[in-house]
């Protein structure tokens, strides 16, 4: 039977009316198990209307009263973890490890906002000139909205609404249609923590929903995460329209690994970051660039037993290392670019075209892991970003070289770098123009309390995700410079008089 999925509109689950729906997919087994409401524009408006309403008085409830509901939040977040996450791993396809790890990472920005207060305090110089103070106030924007990828549908919309509330603001989000139902599960809890009705608001749509939130003058800032193509427009149209823009968008993330690393370590780091979530992930490792032919050969006899032993299943199977990817047509682009590799004269290592579909889940989005040596930075396996369980081997003579291909790469997210010598990791590390580094470790997603993004063509905007740059985002100062006449007399007295 086929759910119809819903809005979240003033606290309520409220159904779609434009009469266009996206089928939600359970990827293991292929079928069609709910369908999601694609907003218009006056739904999406309406939705906007009714946050600005409610907005004013949840800006001027106090900081530690909106940082109560967060701690609420979280506690009810733990509560529902599992229910969450196997709602999350039916509709995605992770794991039901992963899934948790999807709603653990959302949650830990939300447990940084509860200390949402502190970030919130202004500035004050006493005395700046002869009767002067001057002091600053960091107030909410208003109405802001976030538009989140399928590939995290937990934890993004907790990076965008989590700070966004804490701030003062009301929210507009609007969630993958290819796996929603977290989303509207995550608005309920909201609810159950005590934010008013009206504060958060969930808009199922498409590409219509998303220029109407672009084009809508009340909606003040706009948050993206997606591939570039989409970020590039929505940071382009939401600035033309005077909104404040970040956008996070595609990437390329190498490791590399160099002679003297440890290279039972990497490889299997290699394993974890560039399989895990069938590699549907922005932080993803996607390329391996061993230093010299003897490290690259050594690296490939370690990876290869370990990439032929995963185990691909569905979120039920306990024993699964990653699940079947989102869509059917996500399927068939990975596949395209694996034979686009092997035709360009790339070693085919591992070769996972032939990976029987776990029995009973035949119709299910499979793809089996793929390991590639030889990859040259011309062929569409290295330019492109995959989003699938491919991992491609580019050899590098020298460390030099190395840094110099991870360098003139069009995608900035994240890099790794294996090795035991400090000096070649404290050069790294300050050469290298990618926003967030790793050395030794091979997904260097910062903890809630620093901040998320990347460099060139991964992001769009000057502020970052979570941390104290989100409260930054979603504020702006006020600077008030005050000056009070003096009462008091030249013995010291206090003239009430001339106060009257």
């Amino acid at each position: 039977m086929t759910t119809e999925l819903s809005h979240w509109i003033d606290g309520k689950r409220v159904p779609g009316t434009s009469g266009r729906f996206a089928d939600v997919f359970n990827p293991a087994t292929g079928e069609v198990q709910a369908r999601t409401p694609l907003a218009t524009r006056e739904e999406l408006d309406a939705a906007v209307a009714s946050a600005a309403e409610a907005q004013p008085a949840w800006a001027a409830t106090n900081p530690q009263r909106r940082a109560r509901v967060m701690m609420e939040f979280v506690r009810l977040l733990n509560r529902d973890m599992d229910k969450l996450a196997e709602a999350l791993s039916k509709e995605h396809g992770k794991t039901f490890a992963d899934a948790k790890g999807d709603v653990q990472r959302g949650l830990e920005v939300i447990e940084f906002c509860i200390g949402g207060p502190h970030l919130l305090k202004g500035e004050y110089s006493d005395g700046a000139g002869p009767g002067i103070d001057i002091y600053s106030m960091r107030q909410p924007l208003g109405v802001v909205a976030g538009i989140t990828p399928f590939n995290f549908p937990a934890m993004i919309p907790m990076w965008k609404f989590g700070p966004a509330l804490a701030c003062g603001n009301a929210f507009i989000l609007k969630p993958s249609e290819r796996d929603p139902s977290v989303p509207l599960m995550l608005a309920e809890l909201m609810k159950e923590a005590g934010l008013p009705d009206g504060v958060l608001q969930v808009v199922n749509g498409d590409k219509a929903a998303v220029d109407a939130i672009l084009e809508n003058e009340t909606i003040q800032a706009v948050g993206f995460v997606g591939s570039t193509p989409i970020a590039a427009y929505i940071y382009e149209r939401g600035c033309a329209n005077g909104k404040r823009v970040q956008c996070f968008g595609g990437a390329k993330n190498h490791m590399i690994i160099m002679p003297d690393a440890d290279l039972d370590q990497a490889a299997d780091a290699l394993i974890g970051a560039g399989y895990g979530a069938a590699g549907e992930r922005c932080m993803a490792i996607s390329v391996a660039v061993p230093v010299g032919d003897k490290t690259a050969d050594a690296l490939m006899e370690k990876l290869k037993p370990r990439v032929e032993k995963l185990n691909v299943g569905p979120w039920s199977d306990e024993s699964a290392d990653y699940g079947p990817v989102i869509t059917g047509a996500a399927r068939d682009k990975i596949n395209g670019l694996v034979e686009s590799g092997i035709e360009a004269g790339a070693k085919l290592v591992v070769d996972g075209r032939d990976m029987a579909a776990p029995q009973g889940y035949e119709d299910g989005f499979w793809v089996g892991p793929h390991l590639f040596d030889h990859v040259t930075p011309d062929m569409d396996i290295y330019t492109q970003e995959i989003f699938g369980p491919v991992l491609s081997t580019v050899r590098a003579q020298s460390y030099e070289d190395a840094i110099k291909l991870a360098m003139d790469n069009e995608y900035g997210n994240g890099i790794a770098i294996y090795t035991r010598e400090g000096d070649a990791a404290r050069d790294f590390v300050n050469r290298i123009n990618v926003g967030m580094v790793g050395v030794n470790v091979p997904i260097p997603v910062p903890l809630a309390y620093h901040s998320f993004g990347g460099w060139k063509k991964s992001a769009f905007g000057d502020l970052n995700q979570h941390g104290p740059d989100a409260f930054k985002f979603y504020t702006r100062t006020k600077t008030v410079t005050a000056r009070w006449p003096s009462g008091i007399k030249e013995g010291g007295e206090f003239n009430f008089k001339a106060m009257d």
